[in-house]
């Protein structure tokens, strides 16, 4: 979280946020927050999550459109934690912070279950993740914002307007190969069909799995306008990322994950032959986010030393970020 933020939160903040939402102080605790300062709590009975964030990283108004396509997946039967009104009955509410901004204060439903466990790793959970996502595409399809002047940027803006100021000296060479690879990824053609509203970080970090085996989806702050098979690449980035075997991974999870989109919505095959491009735009936005924040290490997170361990190589080679032909699927 940015420290300029960090700076501006006080306890007043917070039970100005309580008060909106109708939650009594001892119902709530803190929880872990990246981007925002992040909260469980329970109001009549039922347990939800309080999200606080700033006016300085994202608008009411980009606010107020994640929550509409939240709810409106919600409403088509998709597995998402959906939006919860405030006691005036809005959806999102403005916090002053005395200093020329706003903190940005939502509530959701907290997801029923639990994160996914290793051996939860199975066939049929990868079936129901795909079906998921099939019909977070299928319904985004026909979705119109409620709020004409509320609407998410598109997959381009935001972060991967950036990545080049966050990659450090050096690194030339990936530059060129990212403008490349964006020039590319701009000129892909945008159909109704192959284009809309995605979750953009639909990983299996942001969901939960109760014990029947329903998962539900959360964490939309990245939501934004792009390619449905861009949300796709996003998910397999993230199975096979540091897996012993990428390929034997990517084998084991990918039909299966398929098989259940496919039962959901229907992207034409050509759409198959870009995951590789998408991949390696998240390859290049996470090395570049994780210079931003963390430095050139050495990291503490395994996860972060293992994916960062030879990566600048790979990307000056601007070698695949994975070699398999995803167009045989």
């Amino acid at each position: 979280m940015e420290s300029r933020i960090r700076e501006r939160f006080n306890n007043h903040i917070l039970q100005q946020a309580i008060t909106r939402y109708g939650i009594a102080n001892g119902d709530i605790q803190l929880l872990d927050g990246f981007e925002s300062f992040i909260y469980e709590f329970t109001r009549t009975g039922e347990a939800g999550i309080l999200r606080i964030g700033h006016s300085l990283r994202r608008t009411p108004q980009l606010i107020q459109a994640e929550v509409d396509w939240i709810n409106y997946l919600a409403q088509g039967g998709a597995g998402v934690a959906k939006a919860l009104f405030s006691a005036q009955g809005n959806l999102v509410e403005a916090v002053d912070d005395s200093q020329g901004g706003q903190f940005l204060v939502t509530a959701f439903a907290k997801a029923p279950g639990g994160p996914l466990r290793k051996d939860g790793k199975t066939p049929a959970f990868f079936e129901r993740y795909g079906l998921l996502m099939g019909r977070i595409h299928a319904i985004s399809q026909h979705y119109t914002p409620p709020h004409p002047d509320c609407l998410r940027f598109t997959w381009n803006e935001d972060l991967n307007s950036e990545i080049e100021k966050y990659l450090p000296p050096g690194d030339e060479g990936i530059i060129e190969h990212f403008r490349a690879l964006m020039a590319h990824l701009n000129a892909l053609p945008i159909t109704p069909d192959g284009y809309g509203m995605i979750h953009q970080d639909a990983h299996a970090s942001n969901l939960f799995v109760d014990e029947t085996g329903q998962i539900t989806l959360f964490d939309f702050d990245d939501c934004c306008y792009g390619h449905y098979i861009y949300d796709l690449a996003m998910v397999i980035f993230y199975v096979i990322t540091n897996a012993p075997n990428m390929v034997a991974t990517l084998q084991a999870f990918l039909p299966p994950f398929l098989e259940g989109y496919r039962r959901e919505n229907q992207l034409d095959p050509a759409w198959m032959k870009e995951i590789p491009h998408f991949l390696k735009l998240r390859e290049i936005d996470l090395y570049a986010v994780i210079h931003r924040s963390m430095g050139p290490g050495p990291y503490g997170s395994p996860w972060v030393q293992g994916f960062m361990t030879g990566r600048r190589e790979r990307l000056e080679a601007n070698l695949p970020f994975i070699e398999f032909d995803f167009t045989t699927l």
